[in-house]
């Protein structure tokens, strides 16, 4: 993120990598991961991890609250334009996409 100038937005980066890290870890079937961060367009950046587990991760709502785990797709959710899975033959990427803002 910084060698993009985009410092601004560690923080949230670092807590949407850290949440989809935390689930393949918890999820996943093998013990390696491979963590992503490209920039497929000027004003996007994609933040992925990948695993060799197929299952695809889905939202969990705590209705009363008082849930301490479960609720990473919830803060990724809110800290990304959009999320989502792509599967392959052997696993799944989860990623999520975050709007560059100006820095200007």
């Amino acid at each position: 993120m910084a060698a993009w100038g985009l410092e601004n937005q560690i923080d949230d980066a670092t807590a949407v990598i850290t949440e989809l890290v935390s689930n393949a870890v918890d999820h996943g079937r093998l013990s390696s991961i491979r963590v992503i961060v490209s920039r497929p367009a000027e004003n996007w950046i994609r933040l992925g991890v990948v695993d060799r587990s197929k299952a695809i991760p889905t939202m969990r709502i705590d209705a009363n609250g008082e849930q301490i785990r479960g609720r990473g797709l919830v803060i990724v959710d809110s800290l990304t334009e959009r999320w989502g899975t792509d599967l392959y033959r052997w696993g799944k990427q989860v990623w999520g996409e975050m709007r560059v803002e100006d820095t200007v």
